[in-house]
């Protein structure tokens, strides 16, 4: 993605001063900061990213986007629980809106952890 390009995940920054540089391995400050650099990583398909930021406890083996029918092109931050920098844990509940083959949205309470690395990772959500 352009590092110029306004970044998909909300803020307002371009992609280059946002999720970018936590695409290049600069670990996410927050929770926050995480879930907003894996909805990115869903918009542009950076399954390397998706899979290095996912609790190895719950991570998938494979994850292969390439034929979802969806773009997700929207991130609603709606209520974040602790995950803040002195903490270990913390949830973020978000709506990511999506268009394709059907358009929508999927609201979600994901849970984030940081690893013995310290790095924040994702662990489980649930999907209302």
């Amino acid at each position: 993605m352009d590092p110029h390009s306004r970044c998909p995940c909300g803020t307002g920054l371009t992609y280059g001063d946002c999720c970018g540089r936590y695409h290049a391995g600069e670990p996410a400050p927050t929770a926050e900061t995480l879930m907003r650099s894996r909805f990115t990583a869903f918009a542009t398909g950076n399954t390397d990213y998706l899979l290095r930021t996912w609790d190895p406890l719950t991570r998938p083996e494979t994850l292969d986007l390439s034929e979802s029918p969806v773009r997700f092109y929207r991130l609603d931050i709606l209520d974040v629980s602790a995950g803040g920098l002195l903490d270990d844990a913390g949830e973020v509940e978000f709506e990511a809106f999506y268009k394709g083959q059907v358009a929508g949205s999927q609201r979600e309470r994901s849970r984030f952890v940081r690893g013995s690395d310290r790095r924040w990772c994702y662990s489980a959500g649930d999907v209302s």
